[in-house]
């Protein structure tokens, strides 16, 4: 079992690792790519730097950090995270990883989509954890909306509770080949959703028809450090997931940093938010009965 497992390698997770590693703790980084530092071309405003420095030359220069340390790094993405007995990781690729506490720095969370009017019908119908929903939706006729590994992982816990389900790409192409063999999938452009008598959902309307739906759980892009807060219980305060000066959530042992936290989305307050929620989770290390001193 790891200390730390951070999900996120940006420059809030680079940063936590560093200092949970200098701690004596064994930290792992989990993350599929740079995230947002990735896209940014050109960087100014950042300290030490004489000369501008493109988002993909600071992250590699970051990872190297972290490396040299014998810190492990896995470029793969999160598809779920449990509370048991301290915290358990799934992958995409299907690794599993167990960890004494977690680290969220996955950067912002994913707006809703654009194109219908989902933000409508949440708490009607529409949800964005079938963890926490989906026993409310069982046996009724359920869409899962997404074309990757988030959509695969919201429709494993799905198939318990229902056998009528559906997969939406909403006109995206799939990611994936992890998608059950048998499961029918709708490739069309959803245009919006509509009611039922009662004003709750009742189904979806694509380019080319109509579909009677009585539950949507949204699961297009990335699950975000958002999805995974929720799912295990963490406060949330309004799209950013709630800590303390600790950077702690409610949830014992799972801490969160960087863009999922809010405030300003610049690098600098990224590094700082890692630094102090590293040296916070050694503190919350060395607490436990087996922590190291």
């Amino acid at each position: 079992m790891k200390d730390c497992i951070i999900i996120g390698k940006g420059p809030a997770g680079l940063s936590a690792a560093l200092y949970v590693r200098r701690a004596g703790f064994t930290p792992l980084v989990i993350g599929r790519d740079s995230g947002a530092l990735g896209q940014s071309h050109r960087i100014e405003n950042y300290f030490g730097l004489e000369q501008p420095i493109s988002g993909d030359e600071l992250f590699r220069r970051g990872l190297a950090q972290v490396e040299r340390l014998g810190i492990e790094v896995i470029s793969d993405e999160v598809v779920s995270v449990r509370e048991t007995n301290g915290f358990r990781v799934s992958t995409a690729a299907g690794r599993i990883a167990s960890a004494r506490t977690i680290l969220l720095a996955t950067g912002k969370s994913r707006n809703l989509p654009k194109n219908f009017n989902a933000q409508e019908f949440l708490g009607r119908g529409v949800s964005q954890c079938a963890q926490c929903d989906g026993f409310l939706m069982r046996n009724r006729a359920i869409a899962v909306i997404g074309s990757g590994d988030h959509a695969v992982a919201e429709l494993s816990h799905l198939r318990q509770l229902t056998d009528n389900l559906t997969l939406f790409t909403n006109g995206e192409t799939i990611t994936t080949d992890r998608f059950p063999k048998n499961l029918p999938i709708v490739t069309e452009r959803i245009t919006e959703l509509y009611a039922d008598d009662l004003g709750m959902l009742g189904g979806i309307r694509t380019e080319h028809g109509d579909y009677p739906i009585e539950g949507a759980f949204l699961a297009q892009g990335i699950a975000s450090g958002s999805d995974f807060a929720i799912r295990i219980g963490a406060i949330m305060d309004g799209e950013n997931i709630k800590v303390d000066r600790n950077y702690q959530t409610n949830v014992p042992g799972l801490f969160a940093a960087g863009d999922c936290i809010g405030g300003i989305l610049q690098i600098s307050k990224a590094v700082s938010d890692g630094a102090i929620a590293g040296l916070s989770i050694n503190e919350y290390l060395r607490s436990l009965p087996e922590g190291k001193e």
